[in-house]
């Protein structure tokens, strides 16, 4: 069984295989970017937790799959324009 990963900006980061340990490593990076004003955690964690969420839930996949959709076409409207 291949380990799963998950992709962006065309990295690929290995995940567990235990679906159990991948949606409580998901959860708990959304849950600690909540807490992003503090020093050591961060707003970052909140979509990268979205991204691990996605390789098993379904509408955190949909959502990672809109914001790239949104990312990529406002990338390439800034590039035509600038």
């Amino acid at each position: 069984m291949r380990r799963p990963r998950a992709s962006f900006s065309g990295r690929h980061i290995p995940l567990p295989r235990s679906k159990v340990l991948r949606i409580g490593l998901g959860v708990g990076l959304v849950m600690g970017g909540l807490l992003g004003f503090l020093p050591v955690l961060g707003f970052w964690m909140v979509p990268l937790g979205i991204i691990v969420l996605s390789v098993d839930i379904h509408a955190a996949r949909r959502l990672r799959r809109r914001a790239s959709i949104w990312w990529e076409r406002r990338r390439r409207a800034w590039r035509q324009n600038g």
